[in-house]
């Protein structure tokens, strides 16, 4: 099924694509529901239950704070990071931004940490109530990874999902690979040919270039963005240290042939560190991972482009669309939720989309392409999420930064072949379905087992 460029790349606020803009989406969408009801101006009590995973790391990801937000209509693409948060304490809510109900998050916001729902581990249910205490409307949401979420009904009876129309409706890497050869065209083409079917080729151009100019804009403020990183960890910000040494070692004359790897280190640092502090970032194809991605594109812009002899503007779009096309193989075979099948999902898919993006935009054939991403996931399996104190900094950070330095060397190890490889794209997603549903619940986002159970107490 594909996925399109849209909804693969999500912007919003950090620091979880699942754990909060997934629930403030959620939250909307509850309240847009009882506005179609009819049923907004007779709400006198909202109360939300976070289960699973939203439960277990959601004070750490901000997912009460998310709800509260959808609840007040925010929007988490369209949203400042520096809007005004509900005071602590406050006993009031604007519902939908236009209907004032009694409302104290403390209270009206559970957290289920003994249960989970069935159907996804980041589970949430809300209830709306007239004056008379009567329940008005109850609904059940999953946030089931990117930032995306579907209601109970939806998760039921996925045959039923609104699928988009395209004239390349792949499934996996071979029918991806077999349009491609068909057509002759490149994966990037394939996935322009699909988008401008679903919206006119302007607004196409004006989202690569949106989702271009907030990755680079993400790193711009990271670099040089000091302080505490929120939470109870109290880390220091890391990329301006990072930032300022790699400006005196340039000033400097001395030869450092890993220079580019440093330079790769700080980018997924910069955006880390800004998502882990709420800042404005793009799904890529979480927020989790949001640092690998541009770092890369980043290193393209300043290395890969000129190693290459192409074009830097036609090889960020085609960058951005092959990655595209590599993540709608992720999230039809397998997850890109760190909740469902740990870190693999993320930091993973993210190395996985990152390699074969460079490998396009290189210039390289789509059988590279294939091989680059197959490489990256191939060395990411088993990833473990186990966020210490659930916040996304530790290991998530460093792993951003490993992980973008690991993608360049899988693309570099594909553009030094000529595309044949042993172990093919959809044998390594299925196989990074299973290792994820095989591991045990501490392994996967709910800061019971691994890091977060050994590295500290919180």
């Amino acid at each position: 099924m594909y996925t399109s460029f849209f909804d693969v790349f999500s912007i919003g606020i950090g620091p979880s694509s699942s754990h909060t803009m997934g629930p403030m989406r959620a939250a909307a969408r509850f309240v847009d529901d009882l506005r179609e009801r009819g049923l907004l101006e007779t709400v006198r009590r909202v109360q939300v239950k976070l289960y699973g995973s939203l439960a277990l790391t959601g004070e750490g990801h901000g997912t009460p704070g998310a709800v509260v937000y959808g609840l007040m209509g925010y929007d988490a693409e369209r949203m400042d990071p520096r809007a005004a948060r509900p005071e602590e304490g406050a006993l009031t809510l604007n519902l939908g931004g236009e209907h004032p109900i009694a409302f104290c998050a403390e209270s009206d916001i559970g957290l289920m940490q003994e249960e989970s729902l069935a159907e996804h581990p980041n589970g949430m249910r809300f209830y709306a109530y007239g004056g008379r205490g009567e329940l008005l409307l109850e609904e059940t949401f999953f946030s089931v990874g990117g930032g995306s979420v579907r209601r109970l009904d939806e998760m039921e009876n996925p045959d039923d999902e609104e699928r988009p129309v395209v004239p390349y409706d792949f499934n996996s890497c071979d029918e991806l690979m077999r349009f491609c050869g068909e057509h002759q065209v490149t994966l990037g083409g394939l996935v322009m040919a699909n988008e401008t079917s679903l919206r006119a080729v302007h607004k196409v151009n004006m989202r690569l270039k949106l989702v271009y100019d907030v990755m680079m804009e993400s790193i711009d403020r990271g670099v040089v963005a000091e302080g505490a990183l929120p939470g109870s960890l109290h880390l220091e910000r890391r990329a301006p240290r990072i930032f300022k040494r790699m400006q005196e070692r340039f000033l400097s004359t001395q030869l450092d042939p890993l220079v580019n790897m440093d330079w790769l280190n700080l980018w997924a640092f910069a955006v880390a560190e800004e998502n882990a502090a709420g800042g404005r970032v793009v799904t890529a194809p979480t927020m989790g991972s949001a640092g690998v991605l541009p770092a890369v594109l980043r290193y393209f812009v300043r290395v890969g482009a000129r190693e290459a002899g192409v074009q830097v503007e036609a090889g960020v779009r085609n960058f951005l669309l092959s990655a595209s096309a590599i993540c709608s193989l992720y999230r039809a075979n397998a997850s890109i939720s760190g909740a469902e099948v740990g870190c693999q999902g993320e930091v993973g898919v993210a190395c996985s989309m990152a390699a074969g993006g460079l490998v396009a935009a290189m210039g390289g054939t789509n059988a590279q392409i294939e091989n680059a991403a197959e490489i990256a996931m191939e060395h990411n399996l088993g990833l473990t999420c186990d966020p210490v104190c659930g916040l996304v900094q530790v290991p998530c950070i460093e792993r951003n930064a490993i992980g973008a330095v690991k993608a360049v060397n899988a693309a570099r190890l594909a553009l030094r072949g000529n595309g044949s490889h042993f172990v093919s794209l959809d044998k390594v997603i299925a196989t990074m379905y299973e290792t994820g549903r095989s591991l045990a619940a501490g392994y996967r986002e709910t800061a019971l087992a691994g890091l977060a159970k050994n590295a500290l107490t919180c």
